[in-house]
């Protein structure tokens, strides 16, 4: 059984025991969080697809950490003007361990 959800303007394919990174949610380590935005389920009697969201379905996970990604760096630069300018930037995410899903 999986099932896709939205979070942070992402979607994600998540099953029971994955453990995904989304962006930072404002929640505890340990906190149980319900996603009800669910926009496909599939199982035993198939798959079931939302418009645009699945209704009563929703999703259980539990936060396992908060963490920073690699650092990027964004440059901007204007040939034949003398002008450069680099910035770093990581992406705070929280770490998630999906429960389970109901349907």
């Amino acid at each position: 059984m999986y099932a896709v959800i939205e979070t942070g303007g992402k979607q994600y394919r998540v099953s029971e025991g994955d453990a995904i990174s989304v962006e930072k949610l404002p929640y505890e380590v340990g906190d149980e969080v319900e996603f009800e935005r669910v926009l496909l389920v599939s199982g035993k009697e198939g798959v079931t697809i939302g418009q645009p969201i699945v209704k009563g379905a929703k999703v259980v996970a539990t936060v396992e950490a908060e963490g920073r990604g690699r650092k990027i760096l964004v440059w901007k630069y204007r040939p034949k003007q003398r002008y450069r300018r680099r910035q770093g930037h990581r992406q705070a995410y929280t770490r998630l361990r999906i429960e389970k899903i109901v349907h």
